[in-house]
């Protein structure tokens, strides 16, 4: 069970906001991770391909990293000035077009500085000003830039859920969340379930159900929350991505035949399990009598 790490008392209300503001900023470079970090993972893929097949690398012609270039307008390459880059403020003053261009903006990049935003203040407002909000909240963070990769890219990039994973083992010998003992089973757990739901899948279709990289998810879940929550993990994201995948293919008529990536589902599932799990898997007990 989760053990309170308690600091000096602020107000519930003042800690939720100075969390959502800080989500603000947070989110908006989210946006920018959740842009770039598969671009710099394709083209360092590209020049271990070509070392490995003792082929000439290409020279980049602009550093790519998180930090620059600096950001700017997609259409027209203007730079973006600091004022122009305010989180959900300048989208609004700038009435979602370029300040230089006047092409629209995705209305995704306030969405997800928003989205940040709201999540932080209510991860903060259930936890209180305690150790486990700072820990909980950069796990919600890297949960938004995973899901949004994996809808944009079918993909669950290692270098966020492995150093999550660890981490989730780590503050287990602290109790922070669950105990050691909880926290070790849920990891290998959580893999080998997902693990062995694939292999199974693919046995009798012949098709990949999932990737690589839901099971390392599930497995982080398992290493922060402990085992006994991950049957709630499961049925929460099959039900969440049964009820979303039908209203898709209903409402926007998509194809049943292209893939949907499992990770956002399992993100939710497992981020309402780090905040009402214990109160479902009390539900659940209740239910069944057990």
């Amino acid at each position: 069970m989760m053990q309170q790490l308690n600091l000096p008392l602020i107000s519930p209300v003042l800690c939720a906001v100075l969390a959502g503001l800080v989500g603000l900023l947070v989110g908006s470079f989210l946006n920018v991770v959740i842009y770039r970090l598969p671009i710099m993972m394709r083209r360092n893929w590209r020049k271990e391909c070509l070392a490995y097949l003792e082929l000439d690398a290409e020279a980049e012609l602009e550093l790519f990293n998180l930090v620059l270039p600096l950001s700017r307008c997609p259409h027209c390459s203007a730079a973006i000035k600091p004022h122009q880059n305010i989180p959900v403020i300048s989208y609004i003053f700038l009435k979602g077009q370029c300040a230089n261009c006047h092409n629209p903006i995705s209305p995704r990049y306030p969405t997800i500085e928003a989205l940040t935003a709201i999540t932080s203040a209510m991860v903060a407002w259930h936890f209180g000003y305690a150790g486990q909000t700072v820990f909980a909240l950069a796990l919600t963070w890297s949960l938004i830039a995973l899901s949004f990769i994996d809808i944009d890219h079918h993909l669950l990039p290692d270098s966020i859920t492995l150093p999550m994973l660890w981490l989730g083992l780590l503050l287990s010998l602290f109790d922070v969340y669950t105990d050691a003992h909880a926290s070790i089973i849920g990891a290998v757990a959580g893999y080998l379930v997902l693990w062995s739901v694939y292999h199974l899948f693919k046995l009798a279709t012949g098709k990949e159900g999932m990737g690589y990289g839901d099971f390392k998810l599930l497995a982080l879940f398992g290493a922060w929350l402990g085992w006994q929550y991950l049957p709630a993990i499961i049925l929460l994201s099959s039900l969440v991505g049964s009820v979303l995948g039908i209203t898709m293919m209903i409402v926007a008529k998509r194809d049943h035949t292209i893939p949907i990536p499992f990770g956002p589902y399992l993100a939710v599932a497992g981020w309402i399990a780090l905040l009402w799990g214990n109160d479902i898997n009390q539900l659940y007990l209740r239910s069944t009598g057990l």
